[in-house]
């Protein structure tokens, strides 16, 4: 059969517009759960491909060239379109709108183009350029898409690239009927929506709907990290004293009762005049003051070891894995930064310290702790002279 004058196929004809309900609909249930404007312009671009359906139909049924107008319009159409989701790739909106308006601008020009084109090669020179321009619209669409990661996004990609290769096929089948001028009988089923492009398109549909459903468990995965950080910056927080920046009374009640025995040495550390201090100068020069131990205490232990403001002026230290003659140098270097401590508007203000530490030796924390205390109110009783010499216990 002469291809310049086919029967319509009527059952290509509806396997033509199901597909396009099917292809929109699915391009339009994602965008109404993603609202991605990509997915939203591939279903205009559907609804656009039904339109064009069936004036192409129209247009083979009667044989009169005045549907080839129409038929082009929706047919190019759905080409701008198709360029405009490129361009928009998967961003929330599309901003650059020029592009799309310059191709809609040209669209009669071109259109009346194709259609004289049409009119003096009849069909066979039409089809070849529309499968030319489709094949050059999914491989634009492959190469603007080839920043997203992903199974899904490379199973779209390839089929994109596999429907570009077989409407480039038709266009070189198309142009050869074109200067061959003559066709055999299946050439006339290359003017309808074969049944190659209805599965090649449904396995497109397919691949998009995967390649949302992995953007989903993607942004799924980065919310739960967002929330898992945002919990753990939260309960970092309900565990640190606002004031000096240290853990709380809370965080170290928590960590006494953890089972099994600590490894390291605890210190507890206590000023002898605060009560002055604040009695003198005020409760915001008393805060000025914790707030700078608490800088001093955290500048002055490892990444692993942890201080904590046991409550008022009284603080703890864990040193995790520490030698006690370590851990009691550095106490005594801290001591020692604390007697040239300067408040801004009253020069230097000495800190008096009392401290205590304690090696847990595979003790449970409690103990230690209460050792190292007791070790620093045996400091603060020789500081003040309470207790007479022979009986003084050590104070570490």
């Amino acid at each position: 059969m002469n291809p310049t004058n086919p029967l319509p196929d009527i059952t290509a004809f509806y396997i033509q517009e199901i597909g396009a309900l099917l292809f929109g609909g699915v391009f339009l249930f994602l965008y109404k759960q993603s609202r991605v404007v990509y997915f939203g312009l591939w279903a205009v671009a559907w609804l656009l491909r039904l339109l064009a359906a069936f004036f192409g139909f129209e247009l083979l049924r009667t044989g009169h060239f005045g549907w080839l107008a129409p038929y082009a319009v929706f047919e190019f159409a759905f080409a701008i379109v198709l360029i405009a989701a490129a361009r928009a790739g998967f961003a929330s909106g599309f901003q650059d709108w020029r592009t799309v308006l310059r191709l809609i601008s040209i669209l009669p020009i071109f259109v009346a183009l194709v259609y004289a084109f049409g009119w003096n090669s009849r069909l066979e020179g039409y089809h070849a350029s529309h499968a030319l321009v489709l094949s050059g619209v999914y491989i634009y669409n492959f190469m603007a898409l080839r920043k997203n990661a992903g199974l899904g996004a490379r199973f779209f990609r390839f089929s994109l690239l596999v429907l570009a290769a077989a409407f480039l096929e038709t266009a070189v089948i198309f142009f050869y009927l074109y200067h061959t001028g003559s066709a055999p009988e299946w050439a006339r089923y290359l003017q309808h929506e074969t049944y190659i492009d209805f599965t090649l398109h449904c396995v497109l549909a397919f691949a998009a709907m995967a390649m949302w459903n992995e953007s989903q468990i993607d942004r799924i995965q980065d919310l739960a990290a967002e929330v898992d950080h945002l919990r753990r910056e939260n309960r970092q927080s309900m565990d640190l004293d606002y004031l000096t920046g240290l853990l709380n009374q809370a965080a170290l009640a928590r960590r006494v009762e953890q089972p099994g025995p600590f490894e390291g040495v605890v210190a507890v550390c206590d000023m002898d005049n605060f009560k002055d201090i604040n009695d003198r100068h005020g409760h915001l020069v008393g805060d000025e003051i914790l707030r700078n131990i608490g800088n001093l205490l955290q500048a002055s232990i490892r990444h692993q070891d942890e201080a904590f403001r046991w409550g008022g002026d009284e603080f703890v230290i864990l040193f995790h894995n520490q030698l006690p003659e370590v851990a009691q140098k550095r106490m005594v270097d801290i001591e020692a930064r604390l007697r040239d401590f300067r408040v801004r508007g009253h020069g230097v203000l000495p800190i008096r310290f009392s401290w205590g530490t304690a090696e847990a030796r595979e003790r449970v924390l409690r103990e230690a702790l209460d050792e190292a205390d007791q070790k620093m109110y045996g400091m603060k009783r020789e500081r003040a002279g309470e207790v007479p010499a022979r009986e003084r216990p050590p104070a570490v």
